[in-house]
């Protein structure tokens, strides 16, 4: 099925001609809204598509082109929005059986910054109930598929994003992150994605696991990522923690040269399959012009996966409360699992592993001191059968998504782009960690490797599974 030529644009290419009226935001509505028909059947990204009010936005955004107003970085791009993130007057269901008749009264700050950019959202993608699983299935939606191949998952929680950029839906969507949600996606899916600084965008209604939950940009290109990042950061007084000063203009590639960068194939724990090990380690070798003062670091941190798991299975049991013994048959088997076994540790237990988030958060503190910038895989494995909930060999880890966790713990900014596939045609991850509050070294970090590695052939068809 052939894509739209708008659809394969990126999106400030695409908002770019329809301010110069080479081509409407109607034309590209209707085009995002017939590419979901086409691949809807066989990915299952959207739980709500919202075609009059796409279509609606759009006759507003091209009258306003006719009428000369000044016109926002998105305007008239259609865009989706993942299911943990508030849309006003849609369905907003987190995932979840329990909020299956949930409305969302008003838009979540990151979606009225989107509106206010000029940014059509056509409609909400598919998650896990809350972000818990690593994966996007539900007992809401079923389970979503991955584009690059229908037999693999697109990871999660944020699979009905990357599935629907990747198969050229939309350019942009929003996602979330608590573990690594939109990163190993991303990664997944040959994406590029990034979680900025804790609080850096506000999140509104608060997450089930408001301690480590992101909202961020899920894009083709780390330029997109960056513009959406840009779209959608800043102070919100809904959000305490979003009080934050404005992103820092990117470096100059002189400056990204001189930074001090760390490469860690493990962080020091880390399994990571043989054939992703090798295809990092070969994108890192070709990254040496642009940072030639890269050092290879071992040991980076000890595992904080238990740490991750306890709040995160802490969140989602405050989030749910008496229901999960009144109603547990309106609950996934899994988290309701992962809830319940919270439940049976003590307090003292969970408040030593607060401690240890302190513990952690201090050693990378002192890391990012003596560097500017950490490369590591962005995930340990590519794409699993979508049959399994964990990949084939992680199966005993407290939580497999080794590389995107620890800086939810500690709040750091890390982003995502594609650095190559692996033998069986799948793509893989690179991802970049700064110190706390320089968002602007992942970002020129993520265009740097761009440039040099290249970017996948996204869009595509979807894939017939193996």
């Amino acid at each position: 099925m052939p894509v739209d030529p708008l659809l394969a644009l990126d999106a400030a290419d695409l908002a770019s001609l329809i301010a110069r009226r080479e081509a409407s935001a109607a034309e590209a509505v209707e085009a995002a809204l017939a590419r979901l028909d086409e691949t809807e059947g066989e990915l299952n990204a959207f739980v709500h598509v919202d075609r009059d009010g796409a279509r609606t936005a759009a006759r507003a955004a091209d009258e306003a082109v006719s009428r000369g107003e000044a016109l926002g970085a998105l305007h008239g791009v259609p865009v989706s929005v993942k299911d943990l993130i508030d849309v006003g007057g849609m369905p907003a269901r987190y995932g979840s059986l329990t909020l299956k008749d949930h409305v969302a009264d008003e838009d979540a700050p990151a979606v009225e910054r989107l509106r206010a950019a000029g940014a059509i959202v056509i409609g909400k993608t598919t998650t896990s109930e809350f972000g818990y699983r690593g994966y996007t299935k539900s007992l809401v939606h079923g389970n979503t598929k991955n584009p690059w191949n229908l037999g693999r998952t697109p990871g999660g929680s944020s699979g009905g994003a990357v599935a629907s950029v990747a198969a050229g839906v939309t350019p942009l969507a929003l996602g979330t992150d608590g573990g690594g949600s939109v990163r190993a996606p991303c990664a997944f899916t040959g994406l590029a994605g990034i979680k900025a600084n804790f609080g850096r965008v506000p999140v509104w209604p608060e997450s089930a696991t408001p301690t480590i939950a992101h909202v961020g940009p899920i894009a083709r290109s780390a330029a997109d990522a960056a513009l959406l990042l840009d779209v959608i950061a800043g102070a919100d007084a809904r959000d305490p923690f979003s009080l934050y000063p404005p992103v820092r203009r990117e470096p100059k590639p002189q400056t990204l040269r001189d930074l001090r960068v760390a490469f860690s194939p493990t962080l020091g724990y880390a399994h990571v399959d043989t054939p992703v090990a090798s295809v990092v380690a070969s994108a890192v070798a070709q990254l040496a012009d642009v940072f030639p003062n890269i050092d290879l670091v071992e040991e980076v941190c000890t595992d904080p996966g238990e740490i991750l798991a306890a709040e995160f299975m802490g969140g989602c049991s405050a989030r749910l409360g008496d229901l999960v013994d009144d109603a547990p048959h309106l609950i996934d088997p899994p988290l309701l699992a992962g809830i319940q076994a919270f439940r049976e540790m003590s307090s003292d237990a969970f408040a030593r592993l607060l401690r240890r988030r302190l513990a952690h958060r201090e050693t990378l503190r002192a890391f990012f001191e003596r560097y500017d910038l950490l490369i590591t895989p962005t995930a340990p494995c590519v794409a699993w059968n979508i049959d399994q909930g964990l990949p084939t060999g992680f199966e005993d880890a407290v939580v497999w998504s080794f590389f995107t966790y620890p800086f939810n713990l500690s709040g750091q900014p890390a982003g995502t782009v594609p650095c190559g596939r692996a033998p069986d045609g799948l793509p893989v991850g690179l991802q970049f960690v700064a110190p706390l509050l320089r968002e602007d070294f992942v970002m020129a970090a993520m265009r740097a490797a761009e440039d040099v590695l290249g970017r996948l052939p996204t869009p595509i068809d979807p894939v017939p599974s193996e």
